[in-house]
Formats: structure tokens, C-alpha cells, sequence
């Protein structure tokens, strides 16, 4: 497990899972493999672990929390790409990490395919603490937030090139901001914004805490998260997501998603209610399951993660959404 990098819920996602020796798993978001390493250990050499993310240097990562001496990773950076292949450790799985986001990846892969599938939304320690990405206000770098360095649009161009009205149905929808249109107002007024700290500086300023329980979390976190979500199109990936889990489980296998923030969370609960009433599924876990206190202190970033896991009981009929 890479130092500072501390999966979310990992025990807890790890049981709902149900590991089965031999099986073939897909880690739809693997960030820096903490999760997967744990999956990896319970497959054996029979079993088949894919993962995918968006981000190439999280995959870099990944790779060396999947691969040691003698184990082989089949690494596809891009999709068809060919594979590099070494001597399987006798005990290890084959490994496949795949760049890209799950809703590319997906189209491709067979019907009832795999026993199980895991989806971990939240940012990796990686990202948050390298400035050069964008993604946090805790310290000034470029307005970026790309998951895909690849990926054309960044949050510079968004928060400079977005007409006020947009820029405020963003900031609203994904970030779920009541005071957006005073927000995106003072943005278009503050341009040209550069970097992560000045645009913190001006959302802090439009957007003062009011109460004791807005004090709570910093006046910018919600505009950066809608930026973030937007750029990285978050919400579209979950949809994609949700609906091709339950093509591609096989009967009995389980689908198990942690999110963060409840656009997620009222997404991942509505698919496996669906779901349940349709037929195909059956839920693990009526209320999500939340982090304890214990690992909110060893990890605060943790606080508020939920999980929500559903086991696949048959066959998704023809045309059913």
C-alpha cells in the first residue's frame, strides 16, 4: 500500500464483496490500489482483477501496489494497447489496469462477466496533495482538477470562459450551493482567475458563512466540487456505471459503491432500489454503512464516506433500464 494513501471503508467493502477464489473483479475507480491489493490477495492465481481509472499517474501507482517480484500485470494504458506480461507469482491473480473511466471501459466487457464490482468516488491522497493538480484550496496551484491530464477542459477555462448564468447552474447543481449566482457573479467580476488560491479568495468573499454550521466546512468547498464534478463529467461516469453493473454481474455477484457527497450517495440509492424492485437485485445494506470514529481519527478526510452494496439474484430482463 503506498505510504500516506488510506482506503476508505476497507474491510467493510472487502466483506460485501464476498471475494470468491478464481473470480474475475472489476475496481472501477483503483486510484492508488488500496482496495484492489486486498481483493487481489484473496482471488489466487485462477482469479482475474481489472482496473480502470481515469488518472495515469494513480494507474503508475497502482501497479506497484498490484506487482512485485515474480507477478505478473497486464498493463493496457489505453485500451487494445498491447499487454507486458511477467512470471506469475504462484498464488497472485493476472491483473489488468486499464486508463480511462469506467463508461469507456464498459461497453466492452461481456454480459454477466464478473463476481463482483467496486467503485471508491472520492479523490486519492495523490491528487489532493499535489497543488499542480488543482483539485484543493489547501495550497495555490493551477486551476485545473483534470482526473485525465488528457482531458481538454480544465477549471481555468470553465471559471474564465463560462457566461455567469452557466457557471452558476454548475456551481448549484453539482455543488450544491444555494448562494451560486452571488458566487459565479463575484467570479466573472474577479476575472482573470489563475490559480486555486484566488479563486478560494473570491468564492470566500461571496459567499460568507451565515451560521455556526456553515462555519463548519470552508465557504469554497462546494464550489470546487461542482467544478470538479462538472470537468470530470463525475455524475455521467456513476450513471453509466450503475446501469451496466447489473448486465455485467453474474447471478450472485455484488455490486458495492462508496461516495462522498450526496449527489452520489441519492444516485447509488435510487439504481439499487430500481434495481430491488425490478427484480434483479437484492440489497446488503439498507442505510448506508458509515466510517467509524476510529478510522475518521486515523483518516478525517474518511468522514464522510458511505457505502451501499446489492447482490445480483438473476438476469436483468430485455429492456429494463
Amino acid at each position: 500500500m503506498q505510504a500516506g494513501h488510506v482506503p476508505v471503508l476497507l474491510q467493510e467493502a472487502i466483506d460485501f464483496l464476498n471475494v470468491r477464489q478464481g473470480g474475475t473483479y472489476l475496481d472501477a475507480t483503483v486510484g492508488l490500489g488500496g482496495h484492489s491489493s486486498e481483493i487481489a490477495k484473496r482471488l489466487g492465481a485462477a482469479g482475474h482483477l481489472i482496473g480502470c481509472d481515469k488518472d495515469p499517474a494513480a494507474l503508475a501507482r497502482a501497479k506497484r501496489s498490484l506487482a512485485g517480484p515474480s507477478i505478473t500485470v497486464e498493463e493496457k494504458l489505453t485500451p487494445g494497447a498491447p499487454a507486458s506480461e511477467g512470471r506469475a507469482r504462484a498464488d497472485w491473480p493476472s491483473v489488468e489496469l486499464v486508463h480511462g473511466s469506467f463508461a469507456d471501459l464498459a461497453s466492452g466487457l461481456p454480459a454477466a462477466s464478473t463476481d463482483g464490482i467496486l467503485a471508491d468516488l472520492g479523490l486519492s491522497s495523490l491528487q489532493l496533495e499535489d497543488a499542480a493538480r488543482g483539485f484543493s484550496f489547501q495550497a495555490e496551484g493551477p486551476l485545473d482538477m483534470r482526473m485525465n491530464p488528457q482531458a481538454e477542459l480544465t477549471a481555468e477555462q470553465v471559471v474564465n470562459r463560462m457566461d455567469e448564468r452557466k457557471l452558476a447552474d454548475v456551481i448549484y447543481e453539482f455543488g450544491e450551493e444555494r448562494r451560486s449566482r452571488r458566487i459565479a457573479r463575484a467570479i466573472v467580476r474577479s476575472r482573470p482567475i489563475r490559480t486555486t488560491a484566488h479563486l478560494a479568495e473570491v468564492v470566500s468573499a461571496a459567499a460568507r458563512p451565515m451560521n455556526p454550521r456553515e462555519r463548519r466546512i470552508h465557504p469554497a468547498t462546494r464550489t470546487f466540487q461542482g467544478l470538479r464534478i462538472y470537468i470530470n463529467h463525475e455524475l455521467d461516469d456513476l450513471g453509466t456505471l450503475l446501469n451496466e453493473a447489473s448486465r455485467l454481474l453474474k447471478p450472485g455477484g455484488r455490486l458495492v459503491v462508496i461516495s462522498f457527497h450526496s449527489l452520489e450517495d441519492r444516485m447509488v440509492k435510487d439504481a439499487l432500489r430500481h434495481g430491488v424492485r425490478l427484480g434483479y437485485y437484492r440489497l446488503l445494506t439498507n442505510k448506508p454503512v458509515s466510517v467509524s470514529r476510529q478510522e475518521i481519527d486515523r483518516n478525517p478526510r474518511s468522514r464522510s464516506a458511505k457505502l451501499r452494496a446489492a447482490e445480483k439474484v438473476r438476469e436483468r430482463s430485455a429492456g429494463t433500464a
